[in-house]
């Protein structure tokens, strides 16, 4: 019997929407981690009695501000003018890589090994944007 040799289309994918799907994947992996924490015992307790990071109207503006920037990349990832979306993602990338991989590293913790985890892979995810952007095809 003769085997069929199957070829199947490829499609390139443009650099835009591989950063932007990168960045949506990265905000997953944040909803999810910090979904997820609210199963380590004691948290719910915490947040109930104002005993966490994000005690005060600051902080949680903060930390609003810091998860934003991940969620607009993915859109301004699509938009931006190829010059400064590639700058762009090199820096906020950059950030978020060193970022993830301090929270990840303070994170050690029987209950908290999840944490470090999903920091390793964002922080993965974070360096590829990086490295993406600055292999940008010229024309």
């Amino acid at each position: 019997m003769k085997s069929r040799k199957y070829n199947y289309e490829d499609s390139k994918i443009n650099i835009k929407l591989k950063l932007a799907a990168l960045w949506t994947t990265v905000m997953f992996l944040y909803i999810y981690g910090d979904y997820f924490e609210l199963y380590v015992p004691g948290k719910v307790a915490g947040l109930l009695h104002g005993q966490n990071l994000l005690n005060t109207p600051y902080t949680l503006l903060l930390a609003s501000i810091i998860l934003t920037i991940p969620s607009l990349m993915i859109f301004l990832s699509l938009i931006i003018k190829p010059t400064w979306n590639r700058v762009s993602n090199i820096v906020v990338a950059a950030f978020f890589t060193l970022f993830t991989l301090f929270v990840g590293a303070s994170s050690f913790s029987e209950w908290r090994i999840f944490y470090v985890m999903l920091s390793f892979l964002e922080s993965t995810i974070t360096a590829t944007i990086v490295w993406l952007a600055l292999r940008w095809p010229k024309i």
